[in-house]
């Protein structure tokens, strides 16, 4: 008895030391891509990943603090709509970099952006395209030009959803897309308001 309690503590000891390896490796990770990741997403700024308890990392939680271009270090609570906005992208995009997935769905994360913020984000995005595919719920045209595929959803008739499609090639990828969304496909141009539409990146 005394000697299966003896090796079941030894087990959970060498668990618990594994995780905290683990766990430190990865955060130190991705502390370190975010605070590249932040500058370059809003032009300037610094921001960190901090532990709020030191002693044991697995019971720690983990703040963050950003101070955009021209502003003081805050906890993120006290940023603006937009900039928590783009710090979350500075941290999803550094935790992309430690553990790229097949694929990620993003549901109207441009929505609280300024123009100029979102042509920082779909730049990033772009630059992920070619490890990983994006499922994206936008009104933003500036997000839509970004797309392979789009997938416009409408309700012409009150209860009743339609879905109409756009599919790029690849010289028309970029910038002539947002022009061929007005310009080639009225249908979704002239969705009702409160109407989602959808696009698929790869």
């Amino acid at each position: 008895m005394v000697n299966a309690k003896t090796e079941l503590e030894g087990v959970i000891a060498r668990i618990d030391k594994q995780s905290r390896e683990m766990f430190t490796e990865t955060f130190e990770k991705v502390r370190g891509n975010f605070q590249k990741m932040f500058p370059d997403l809003f032009g300037g700024g610094r921001a960190d990943l901090v532990l709020t308890e030191e002693e044991d990392v697995l019971e720690a939680g983990v703040e963050i603090v950003a101070s955009p271009p021209g502003k003081k270090l805050h906890r993120i609570g006290l940023l603006s709509g937009g900039e928590q906005t783009m710090t979350a992208v500075a941290l999803l995009f550094s935790l992309y970099q430690v553990k790229p997935s097949p694929f990620c769905v993003l549901d109207e994360l441009d929505a609280p952006l300024d123009d100029a913020n979102i042509d920082r984000y779909v730049q990033k995005l772009k630059e992920f395209l070619a490890h990983s595919q994006f499922i994206v719920i936008t009104h933003s045209k500036r997000t839509i030009s970004a797309a392979d595929v789009i997938y416009g959803v409408t309700m012409q008739e009150r209860g009743v959803s339609r879905m109409v499609s756009v599919k790029f090639s690849a010289d028309q990828a970029g910038a002539s897309n947002a022009n061929r969304i007005n310009q080639s496909d009225s249908k979704v141009e002239t969705a009702p308001k409160g109407d989602e539409e959808i696009f698929l990146a790869k």
